[in-house]
């Protein structure tokens, strides 16, 4: 099935939610991984299915140990839980420190998560920085969404992180790999998609913005502490499967490319 890295050029500015709207709207089967080197969410805002706390210890780092023991045998999906509403889970880290014991595991468990059967992968890989711990996630990904604010300093960042990722997608000989944007808007910069368009084709990069996540300060709260499937009304998650849609049509440019 597909890897979709979902990532951030300052701060995070909502990947989480983002990367979870997704997978409760997306056109199938889908996992949401929290991978951000800063230390995960997931497990600490929400619950299973039998209203338990998840374990913060069954996830990313279980499956990095795994993968570290026997490569090409590790099952990803023995490290989901199931949380609340059915989604499945792979819980991050919960101390940025933890990132450095996962050393060359990266690349395997890039390979598990784009290689589990029957899901799609939407990869929360937090803020991207030149040497990221994720970058072995991105150059496995059939597509990579940026998420970005319509601010004048947001946008700035957004484009040279852009610049530097397109360079590092082009020194590893895939610059095949399509990247999308979505603009994180509120009730009053609903229109602003154009603009960033703009911004991103004034600079000459290689991405296309998809839309915008619509972000109601009500539905983003109540998504951030539950899974409730009846949200499904909110313009937030309605707004996300339209991305979702656009992410699935950008990853089909990458098969074109490839061949």
């Amino acid at each position: 099935m597909g890897l979709y890295a979902v990532c951030a050029a300052k701060g995070s500015p909502g990947v989480s939610t983002a990367a979870v709207a997704l997978g409760m709207t997306w056109a199938g089967p889908a996992v949401v991984a929290d991978l951000d080197p800063a230390g995960g969410d997931l497990s600490l805002r929400y619950r299973d299915v039998e209203g338990r706390p998840l374990d913060p210890d069954r996830g990313l780092m279980s499956l990095a140990a795994a993968v570290r023991r026997g490569v090409e045998g590790t099952d990803a999906q023995e490290h989901l839980q199931i949380a609340e509403g059915g989604l499945p889970l792979l819980v991050g880290v919960t101390r940025p420190e933890q990132i450095t014991a996962l050393g060359t595991s990266w690349q395997h468990v890039a390979h598990a998560l784009a290689t589990l059967p029957g899901h799609d992968v939407l990869a929360d890989c937090g803020r991207i920085l030149p040497g990221s711990a994720t970058m072995p996630v991105l150059t496995r990904a059939d597509a990579i969404l940026m998420l970005t604010r319509p601010s004048l300093e947001e946008l700035y960042h957004l484009r040279e992180r852009l610049r530097g990722l397109s360079e590092s997608l082009r020194l590893r000989n895939l610059d095949a790999v399509p990247v999308g944007v979505a603009v994180l808007a509120g009730d009053r910069d609903r229109d602003s998609v154009p603009d960033v368009q703009q911004v991103i084709a004034a600079a000459g990069l290689p991405a296309t913005v998809l839309g915008a996540f619509t972000i109601e300060p009500k539905s983003a709260a109540a998504l951030r502490y539950g899974l409730d499937v009846s949200a499904h009304r909110s313009l937030l998650l309605r707004s996300a499967a339209a991305i979702g849609e656009a992410m699935r049509k950008l990853a089909a440019t990458r098969v074109t490319r490839l061949h």
